[in-house]
């Protein structure tokens, strides 16, 4: 019997509105509340066997040995589609283009996004959009998915049904992210604005860089109009300064 939701979330309001709607459903729940891996770690895997967990919008890998002892399974909400697994998603969807994002429910498995999804949103990508906008209109709809999913997850015992839909497309990490913010100093214009636009985000503190004659630079929010960004002279090998009038709102300093 389902007794307890084990939440793995790293915020306080979100703890308290999910573990709220939760037991609307299901009033005899108990919740536990974990943030880091070592939350996880000190969990006494014989204690739960009538216990679910749900990772919601977390980066925390949940060990094999806490996956097979839990007794009603372990859930993640991923925010991104099943076309995106894997890190940072929505850079990722920008970068490539890509005309739809979303985000989807899953049965966690050893391996990071790859468990049978139980559920997804989808949402057109605005023409012209941020990085920082796209996540936050795909929070609001993982959001509305566990909503959707909640009475399921609080009442249901049984594994959450499947849907005939499977994660594809290449699992983005860490260190491709790092890859894409190191911009080779011969960049074309169009390839640079394109990275600056999925990559530039403060939220991860890994900002695009570019290393010109030993010296790296940083791109941060540009706070004036008049801001510049430095770009090698193809013609002289030294760096210079273009306006900024025709292009990103950008800056290039001294990291």
């Amino acid at each position: 019997m389902l007794k307890e939701i084990i939440l793995l979330t790293g915020q306080a309001a979100q703890q308290i509105a999910l573990s709220s709607l939760l037991k609307e459903h299901n009033p005899q729940l108990s919740f536990r509340y974990t943030v880091e891996a070592g939350d996880l770690q000190a969990l006494d895997p014989d204690s739960l066997r009538h216990s679910r967990l749900l990772a919601f919008t977390s980066g925390v890998i949940v060990p094999a040995r806490i996956l097979n002892a839990l007794g009603h399974g372990a859930y993640n909400f991923h925010p991104g589609p099943p076309e995106y697994p894997g890190w940072a998603p929505a850079h990722f969807a920008l970068y490539d283009g890509a005309a739809t994002f979303g985000a989807t429910a899953h049965r966690m498995a050893e391996r990071v996004d790859s468990g049978p999804i139980i559920g997804i949103e989808s949402f057109p990508i605005p023409e012209n959009i941020g990085v920082r906008e796209l996540e936050q209109v795909a929070f609001i709809r993982l959001a509305y998915l566990f909503w959707r999913l909640s009475k399921a997850l609080a009442t249901q015992g049984e594994p959450i049904k499947s849907l005939p839909i499977h994660w594809s497309g290449t699992k983005s990490t860490r260190q491709m992210y790092i890859s894409m913010c190191d911009i080779p100093a011969d960049i074309s214009k169009a390839e640079l604005e394109l990275r600056i636009r999925a990559f530039n985000d403060d939220f991860r503190a890994i900002y695009p860089t570019v290393t010109v004659h030993g010296i790296q630079f940083r791109v941060t929010a540009a706070t004036v109009t008049a801001s510049a960004t430095t770009l090698p002279d193809e013609s002289s090998g030294q760096t210079r300064l273009q306006a900024a009038s025709d292009a990103p709102s950008i800056a290039m300093i001294p990291a």
